[in-house]
């Protein structure tokens, strides 16, 4: 694909000179007109959504979301750094999430922008690929901190200090969102489309699964609440073409390359720097999540991490919470080929296999119709074909036949043991790649077989992972009003609306 050579300075400068646009009068010293000068007037839906897009993408790989790789059992400190305490305790702060909340936000206003724009320029399907992008995000963010300002959100003029609204609220918006975008997606595109859909490539089938797919990930977050009938929109799922399936997978690519600022961004974070030096030296393998595959001989360990820097047979990490850790820490593991391939690789959205998982769990439950082993099977066969495993398919059918916490004759009868014995496998398969979901599901169902996960620190507040994060500082500061009508929230009291 074409690569977007968008100088980052570049883009702060214009980001900025939206966001001073929209806050302000529309005559403040509007004297000059300036053709050379980045407006709001001039920067089209055309050239925002390249960045917005691009901004998805670099969330999901990026290092904000790694304190929940740590606590769910996927990474672990090196063991050459001090260890975080407000982490590996759970003693978190307010400020703790300041920078995660704002960089989505960040985002999801480029996305807002991309969208009425491109509805004022009667682009439909550039405005419905925009807000199924941003129904990922906004999601995300109310699963990490619950309520949180969206139907106010970014009308600065009309809103200085955004209300909150409720979770639950917030989710069934974002179902009719993605309706509305499904609709969108049946126009014409434009002719640019082909061009700046660094994501799809104007595959509007695609965009349409991709949609239904984070219309059953809302659904099955809420399965465990008492009355949930989603019977309506899985009924929409089904018929606008249901969900993504095999080689199906979301992601982005403006034309990855091994420069400076121009790396896939969780290569980026946690592969090589352009001159071949680890890009991060304090992120290795975490030694419960090593243990769980090998106890249970699964080949994808290779793919999730790479060899130790003084042994290439070994792969080696480290506990984490632990003052000491590992004292050789570089010669525990980094991760490995399977996620951190290459400086050009596509950054992923929502892997096909997640979605076989989530079809896998729908099944199972009855919402929707097939076989749930069958379904199930084709979710592991597919994470190993994803994360590149050789001779994947035989290799995924021995794992599901000899390890116990594959075989599905071990998955149990009831739907509640059924849908715990997929969420475990696809806690498996998402190591590195998506640990809001693996979180989630830990929440949901807590289906994992046992605590070693948790943090070794011995000052850990409680033998449970958080909930939630607490509200940004920055909240407290810019927004208090609103956050404070939230009361008193806990990270471990707390819970998501749709956690039971």
């Amino acid at each position: 694909m074409k690569y977007f050579n968008i100088n980052r300075r570049i883009c702060g400068a214009i980001l900025a000179v939206i966001v001073a646009c929209t806050g302000c009068k529309k005559d403040f010293l509007d004297v000059n007109d300036d053709p050379n000068r980045a407006t709001d007037k001039n920067i089209s839906a055309e050239l925002l959504f390249p960045q917005a897009a691009n901004g998805v993408g670099a969330r999901l790989g990026s290092t904000n979301l790694e304190f929940i790789q740590n606590w769910i059992g996927y990474m672990s400190a090196s063991g050459d750094f001090a260890i975080e305490q407000d982490e590996t305790t759970y003693n978190i702060s307010f400020s703790f999430g300041d920078v995660l909340w704002e960089n989505n936000y960040n985002v999801l206003f480029d996305l807002y922008l991309t969208k009425h724009k491109a509805l004022a320029a009667g682009d439909t399907v550039l405005a419905g690929a925009s807000m199924i992008l941003s129904a990922r995000l906004w999601q995300d963010l109310v699963d990490i901190f619950g309520n949180i300002p969206y139907s106010q959100a970014f009308q600065t003029n009309t809103y200085r200090r955004p209300a909150y609204d409720n979770g639950r609220d917030i989710y069934a918006d974002l179902q009719k969102r993605l309706d509305t975008a499904v609709t969108y997606m049946n126009a014409t595109a434009k002719a640019s489309f082909k061009t700046i859909d660094i994501v799809n490539g104007a595959n509007k089938t695609l965009w349409v699964k991709f949609a239904n797919t984070l219309k059953l990930r809302m659904l099955l977050r809420q399965s465990e609440m008492n009355g949930f009938n989603p019977a309506a929109e899985i009924s929409k799922i089904a018929a606008n073409g249901g969900v993504l399936g095999a080689g199906e997978s979301i992601d982005v690519n403006p034309g990855y390359v091994n420069e400076n600022n121009k790396q896939s961004p969780f290569y980026a974070n946690y592969g090589l720097t352009p001159t071949g030096a680890e890009a991060s030296t304090s992120t290795r393998a975490n030694n419960y999540f090593i243990n769980l595959l090998v106890t249970n001989n699964d080949p994808r360990l290779e793919r999730f991490y790479a060899p130790t820097e003084n042994d290439p047979n070994v792969i080696a990490g480290t506990d984490y919470g632990l003052p000491e850790g590992n004292p050789d820490g570089a010669h525990s593991s980094n991760m490995g080929p399977g996620i951190a391939g290459s400086a050009s690789q596509n950054q992923w959205i929502l892997p096909s296999f997640e979605s076989l998982f989530m079809k896998a769990e729908a099944i199972a439950r009855g919402w929707l119709p097939g076989n749930a082993q069958t379904a199930y099977e084709a979710a592991v066969t597919e994470s190993f074909v994803w994360l590149g495993v050789d001779n994947a398919t035989a290799e995924a059918a021995d794992y599901l036949q000899h390890a116990d916490i594959a075989n599905w004759a071990n998955a149990g009868a009831s739907v509640l043991e059924q849908a715990k014995f997929i969420a475990l496998q696809k806690y498996i398969a998402l190591c590195g790649i998506d640990p809001v979901e693996a979180w989630s599901d830990i929440r949901r169902l807590n289906m994992m077989p046992d605590d070693g996960y948790l943090s070794h620190n011995p000052a850990r507040l409680r033998d449970q992972i958080p909930v939630r994060l607490l509200y940004p500082q920055s909240e407290y500061t810019t927004n208090g009003p609103n956050v404070r009508t939230q009361g008193d929230i806990n990270q471990f009291d707390s819970k998501i609306f749709w956690q039971p």
